[in-house]
């Protein structure tokens, strides 16, 4: 079908309204992920082709206000004004509609060509609320689709919309948002000054919506005016208007424009919304007060955490037996064979040894453990839990100068720290930001848990590596605490809505899965065959003994690993489960007990565990908090874990050499 043209699409919205899950249906597994161009805000991409359009789909920041009270506010009303989407579809909440309505006369405020996809109406209904679509589209002049996003109920239609309003069949008009009498005399006259004084500014942002901004004190907005020619005149009009409305309000003019808002979206919820039966208690809310109970919280949290692991070791070991079976037994021995009968054997050891096995070894040992993680992970996040989770570790994380939202960048940390890193921008401060992100990295990762449950979990049982997982608690806790000490600052409390409990949807979980794997495939497999040729390189060119010996004293002498285990620590900063698949490259063998004694196994995989973050990650870091910083951290984490992985050596080896002593005494 030949496309018409291009056109753009932003959704928008509040957290947890659905917003993701839109974005998921409408683009499937088409999504790219990156950063807004000089911002540390993550900006998720996606395209589908509709009724003749390509329609590229951009998901703004869940947001509250278009305020300047974070980036994230900017980066939102910034693309609105300035890129200028085709149609701005805002996602709302229908059991919550009050409060979704003050960003929505937000909106209207931009002028912006609005479609208001009105989600969960499943859900609204259940609490018996019924919302008349016809006379709230009338209200606020704008088209309004029922949808159910997580089942994709109302997606096609949603769509339909959006090309009538492309197409100019639909013409939101956007009703004018009025406030009281003497307001909107102010607002007059400024907009009069905005006008003549500003034509430039004028061309990115209405002048009403600049001259409501002014009177909101929006730094932002007045940063902007100050650096031009008559911005002075213009900010000195402001403030003329801002004293007085406050001398007739007597409070201050951000809070009498915010209370005229909620003002407005309550009148309108009221008018449009219809309680047709008492809200009755759900088995939905029953397992929300459960889940996030002051004493059985926790228990479950536990249980969630532990059943999680458990099922990826059991999963990840069952997959790993097959996969290892395939490649090491008939795949790369027949390739080997044929490929020798042509190839001189330094070259079939490159290729064998190096790209095919790098590729093994990522299939082998790496995904069977990443890929289920991604799919319960998902189901954690689309059921709602996480956020009840963060309610639960408030508490604690207040312990290391944090609240309950650093939970979830640390949880999200066990799958990627790179996600978990930009994750931390939920955080409201910049100490706080930095805060999350210096423990954050030291969160075992899905590439890190490869080694973990891979090696440990394996060969010593899973209860050990668990200790390792609780151990690594611990020193996240007692590491953000020193942090927490050394840098100024107090922590601020929790405002977090807590969505309802949902059933996940197999298809979104699915397509979350996809897409997070594709950046394993994409990025991480790569680098993976890229250290696996490079380190058969050195194998067979004998290059990789003098490296090994450099390295003995610090290897061998004070962690107490094989020598030859220093190689794949270098390698590792490519992609930490490569220190792990390299290693059994460089042994020429997955069986880890013939090459490791138990004691080496923790040690090496403590190591592992703690020492300098992948290169993505530590990329990561210098993108978020600057170079210097994320060396800091680099060198902090390098420093630990050779400290502790000494330590731990010599004190398993202390504790053997008492058992067997006590042993001998014992039958002397």
């Amino acid at each position: 079908m030949e496309h018409k043209r291009i056109v753009k699409v932003a959704l928008a919205g509040n957290a947890n309204v659905g917003k993701s899950s839109v974005f998921n249906q409408l683009t499937g597994s088409s999504q790219t992920v990156g950063n807004w161009p000089g911002k540390t805000v993550e900006r998720a991409e996606g395209k589908l082709h509709f009724a003749g359009y390509t329609i590229m789909i951009l998901d703004l920041p869940g947001i509250y206000s278009l305020s300047t009270f974070s980036i994230e506010e900017i980066v939102s009303r910034d693309y609105i004004s300035i890129e200028r989407p085709d149609v701005i579809v805002n996602v709302v909440d229908a059991s919550a509609l009050e409060r979704n309505l003050y960003f929505t006369i937000q909106l209207l405020e931009l002028q912006a060509p609005v479609v208001m996809a009105l989600n969960q109406v499943d859900y609204a209904a259940r609490r018996g609320i019924r919302i008349n679509v016809n006379l709230l589209s009338k209200t606020l002049g704008i088209p309004v689709v029922p949808t159910i996003a997580i089942t994709g109920v109302g997606i096609t239609e949603l769509l339909n919309t959006v090309i009538n309003v492309i197409e100019g069949k639909i013409r939101p008009s956007g009703s004018k948002i009025e406030y009281g009498k003497e307001i909107e005399e102010e607002l007059e006259i400024l907009e009069n000054i905005v006008r003549e004084k500003l034509p430039k500014l004028v061309e990115n942002y209405p002048a009403r919506w600049i001259s409501v901004k002014l009177i909101e004190r929006d730094e932002d907005i007045t940063h902007k005016i100050k650096e031009l020619p008559s911005g002075d005149d213009v900010l000195a009009a402001a403030d003329d208007a801002i004293r007085r409305i406050e001398r007739i309000h007597g409070e201050p003019a951000p809070v009498v424009i915010a209370s005229e808002r909620y003002g407005m979206a309550s009148h309108i919820a009221r008018e449009v919304t219809e309680v047709v039966s008492p809200p009755r208690v759900t088995i939905e809310d029953k397992l929300g007060s459960l889940t996030a109970h002051r004493f059985l919280g926790y228990p479950i949290l536990a249980a969630i955490a532990t059943l999680m692991f458990t099922l990826i070791f059991i999963l990840g070991g069952y997959v790993v037996n097959i996969l290892e079976t395939f490649f090491q037994e008939m795949f790369i021995p027949t390739i080997d064979v044929y490929l020798s009968r042509f190839l001189p054997q330094f070259i079939v050891e490159i290729i064998c040894g190096g790209f095919i096995s790098g590729i093994a070894a990522g299939a082998t040992i790496a995904l069977p453990y990443i890929v289920p993680f991604y799919i319960l992970l998902a189901i954690l996040e689309d059921s709602g839990y996480l956020p009840r989770a963060a309610f639960l570790m408030d508490n604690l994380m207040h312990k290391i100068g944090l609240h309950g939202k650093a939970f979830m960048p640390l949880l999200l940390g066990y799958g990627c720290n790179v996600p978990a890193c930009m994750g931390c921008r939920i955080m409201e401060t910049e100490r706080e930001r930095f805060l999350a992100g210096f423990v954050v990295v030291l969160v075992p990762c899905s590439a890190r848990s490869v080694i973990i449950l891979g090696l440990v979990g394996r060969y010593l049982g899973l209860h050990i590596a668990l200790t390792l997982y609780v151990f690594d608690l611990v020193l996240i806790f007692v590491l953000g605490r020193i942090a927490y000490r050394l840098l100024p600052g107090e922590p601020i409390g929790l405002i977090m809505e807590m969505p309802p409990y949902r059933v996940p949807s197999p298809s979104l979980v699915l397509k979350k899965t996809l897409v997070r794997t594709k950046d394993f495939i994409y990025v991480a497999l790569p680098l993976i065959v890229t250290g696996s040729i490079g380190l058969q390189f050195l194998t067979s060119s004998g290059l990789i003994w003098p490296i090994a010996d450099l390295m003995e004293p610090l290897i061998s002498g004070w962690l107490g690993l094989p020598s030859l285990s220093g190689i794949p620590l270098i390698f590792g900063v490519l992609r930490k489960e490569l220190t792990l698949i390299l290693l059994a490259e460089l042994a020429g063998t997955t069986s880890f007990e013939q090459i490791l004694t138990p004691i080496q196994m923790i040690v090496f995989t403590l190591v592992t565990m703690i020492y300098i973050p992948c290169i993505a990650t530590i990329a990561a870091l210098g993108h978020e908090f600057g170079w210097k910083k994320a060396a800091g951290v680099a060198a902090a984490d390098i420093s630990l874990a050779i400290l502790l992985g000494g330590i731990v050596y010599r004190t398993m080896l202390i504790s053997n050499l008492l058992v067997s002593l006590r042993f001998i005494w014992y039958h002397a």
